[in-house]
């Protein structure tokens, strides 16, 4: 699913044409499509599904996200939300060395690595050629992060400075990048990326060191909502690391626990059981443990206060019966080109559940993480 190779990326991505200074307008690459790839289930033997699981799946990612590393879980903490609505979220696996911010919006899209860097490309373009419109926006609301936590004003030029290193990171194949990146990738996927993660940055000792500030909700602002898609996707960011969050395929049996078996429609459902089982639904919480909405970045001066409102805007929201806003992402039916590939991809493991050989295996690490120290980029 996420190691597959040999799908052009080129072919996915197009140019909106610059034509009177408009947004809407503006030349931008976009991968725009309502595709939100899921774990699919297989009837394979069991040592042969736990090997698939072993190379798709990032266990330490998941452990961190759940609370493993001994702050309060950011993923799957709501059971009515995990087992009653069957919406657990599971981290995949994917490459460092800074392009994982990269793979994992491709694999929460495409199901594929960004690995001939198309989507770093159109991340660079969009950046250079609409930066006008994303300048304004991201000195607001760092001018006003920087005034509110840490109490200092920087020079125009000096504001210009980190925006060319920006721009100069957005282009460097292996760069670690910023919220600005994840903001831009919002628009050029047109669709909401929330964000889970870790509250802190640690170092290697396990030393808290700083505040990370990537969690939360990034919508593709600069657009009007009706040309954009209500269905997010779901990154995990732990310690310098992002991966996509997926659900597993609704409905089937499953050897992967602790995920609850899904009922049938019945007068026994809640309203929004019968809505995922109906529509194929994937509730995700826009608030953390403590019921507090997740921040939505980049907003201006005048949107703040107005958050609940916005994702309503935004996304398709509603309310838990315990209480917990959620936004809903629909799994559609499999474009040809990726049901192609994901076929061709689990044809590995019907094999090997004939043959006992495995048809590959996940290279080497060469470092835990993607940013060079303990710093909270990617």
């Amino acid at each position: 699913m996420s190691r597959l190779d040999g799908a052009d990326l080129r072919d996915l991505l197009w140019r909106i044409v610059e034509c009177d200074g408009s947004w809407q307008r503006a030349r931008l690459h976009k991968v725009a499509r309502d595709i939100t790839p899921r774990l699919p289930v297989e009837d394979l033997p069991s040592i042969v599904q736990e090997q698939m699981l072993e190379e798709l799946l990032d266990k330490e990612a998941q452990q961190q996200l759940e609370g493993g590393g001994g702050e309060p879980p950011a993923l799957n903490w709501s059971l009515e939300i995990t087992e009653r609505l069957g919406s657990r979220l599971h981290a995949l696996w994917n490459r460092s060395a800074g392009d994982c911010l990269l793979d994992s919006a491709m694999q929460a899209t495409w199901g594929v690595f960004d690995r001939d860097n198309a989507l770093r490309r159109a991340l660079a373009d969009t950046l250079q050629q609409a930066g006008q419109f994303f300048y304004p926006r991201w000195r607001e609301y760092e001018a006003s992060q920087a005034s509110r936590m840490l109490d200092f004003t920087l020079e125009e030029t000096q504001w210009q400075e980190d925006w060319e290193s920006l721009l100069a990171t957005a282009a460097q194949p292996g760069s670690a990048l910023e919220q600005l990146h994840v903001f831009a990738l919002a628009h050029i996927l047109r669709r909401p990326i929330i964000v889970y993660g870790v509250k802190y940055v640690k170092s290697f000792r396990g030393e808290d060191i700083g505040y990370a500030r990537f969690e939360g909700v990034y919508l593709p602002l600069l657009w009007e909502p009706s040309f954009c898609i209500r269905s997010p996707i779901a990154l995990g960011y732990t310690r310098g690391h992002f991966t996509a969050l997926v659900p597993i395929e609704p409905y089937a049996s499953s050897r992967i626990p602790p995920l609850a078996t899904h009922g049938v429609v019945s007068g026994n459902n809640s309203p929004l059981e019968q809505l995922q089982i109906q529509m194929q639904t994937t509730f995700m919480p826009l608030m953390d443990r403590e019921h507090k909405l997740l921040p939505i970045h980049f907003l201006t001066t005048d949107e703040i206060g107005r958050e609940e409102s916005i994702y309503k805007e935004w996304l398709d929201v509603c309310r838990t019966e315990g209480g917990i806003l959620v936004a809903q992402q629909k799994l559609h039916k499999r474009p040809l080109l990726v049901a192609q590939m994901l076929e061709e991809w689990l044809n590995h493991y019907r094999r090997l559940a004939q043959t006992n050989e495995a048809p590959f295996s996940r290279p080497p690490t060469l470092q835990d993480y993607s940013s060079d120290g303990d710093t909270e980029d990617e």
